[in-house]
């Protein structure tokens, strides 16, 4: 808080110094997301992804943009928000990163306490941090990625981001990108500590179906261990994969592939009642009840509305068991 209140008291001081500096330099509308992030894109798959954390309240609100088959943006330091969409924009139009990038610098009389990075669905990368962002500063762009950060604890923060991308090629990306951040925070990160952090993965090619061009869009807002959180999303992420997966083999009745999901998803969280539960009722209607009580049971135990909600799947033929199955799992204790 003292950190925020030192920033906002000398921000005039630092707007004085930028000739005809106006209110787009900083307002209630364009937050000091002072923070570390990366752009990059998958040569293998097309994705395309940018990711970030802060110690800045819903850092990924401001920071990150993106859109399939078009590209992703990360605007930071004293953010710039429109440069998220129009940035996008302009790829959309046919322009590079580069190109993008100069454009929205050529009018934006605060860009000497901006930080940018742009990537096109080419995989070109641009990307500018502004003479005036706070210590310690800078960027970096590799192959089909760029790294930056601002008022980081130290200058190790960026390139260990960047050894961190680019050794980690093995990795989906969403995995990668993690890596880049977890490796900044290993060297110090934000010098303020942590608050936020932001994930976003999208197509390398837009579909007829754009609801599902978003392919991962994580947010931790507020937390005290926002990476770790995040992380822990991730994987959230890729074990209901497996549940949709599951859900989709029930709908084309291939009963043994959606048990396969299932058990996958639970193996990821085992934890988790909601795949326990779902893994249940797949062995019941794969002629299964035996197996499928013995995991029904603690669950009815641990939360008995599970058991109302078993009550209704027959009607809309989620369960498949015969009359007497059914009696057996409503009652058990």
């Amino acid at each position: 808080m003292l950190l925020r209140h030192t920033i906002l008291l000398v921000l005039p001081m630092l707007l004085s110094l930028l000739p005809n500096a106006s209110a787009q330099v900083y307002s209630a509308t364009e937050p000091l997301a002072h923070t570390f992030s990366i752009v990059a894109r998958d040569p293998k798959t097309g994705e395309m992804a940018v990711a970030v954390q802060s110690h800045w309240f819903s850092v990924g609100t401001s920071v990150s943009w993106g859109e399939a088959g078009v590209g992703v943006v990360a605007t930071q330091s004293f953010t710039n928000k429109s440069f998220g969409m129009r940035g996008l924009a302009l790829m959309k139009s046919g322009k590079t990163a580069q190109q993008a990038l100069d454009e929205l610098l050529s009018t934006d009389e605060g860009k000497a306490v901006r930080q940018v990075a742009i990537l096109d669905a080419k995989g070109n990368v641009a990307a500018h941090t502004g003479e005036k962002c706070v210590d310690y500063a800078g960027h970096i762009t590799g192959k089909e990625f760029s790294v930056q950060a601002n008022m980081m604890l130290s200058e190790k923060v960026w390139p260990a981001m960047a050894k961190a991308f680019e050794q980690s090629a093995n990795l989906p990306l969403a995995e990668r990108v993690m890596a880049a951040l977890n490796a900044a925070q290993a060297v110090g990160g934000d010098i303020r500590g942590k608050q936020s952090a932001a994930l976003l993965v999208v197509r390398g090619q837009a579909t007829n179906a754009p609801w599902e061009d978003r392919l991962i869009d994580l947010r931790v807002d507020d937390n005290p261990a926002p990476l770790k959180e995040l992380d822990r999303l991730l994987r959230l992420h890729r074990a209901y994969n497996h549940m949709n997966a599951g859900d989709l083999a029930v709908e084309k009745n291939d009963m043994p592939g959606a048990m396969r999901e299932y058990q996958t998803a639970e193996k990821m969280f085992p934890e988790n009642l909601e795949m326990r539960y779902w893994h249940a009722i797949t062995l019941a209607n794969n002629k299964q009840v035996p197996a499928a009580l013995k995991l029904l049971q603690p669950i009815f135990k641990q939360e008995p509305d599970w058991r109302t909600l078993t009550a209704r799947l027959p009607k809309v033929g989620l369960l498949t068991v015969t009359e007497a199955e059914l009696k057996q799992i409503m009652a058990l204790k």
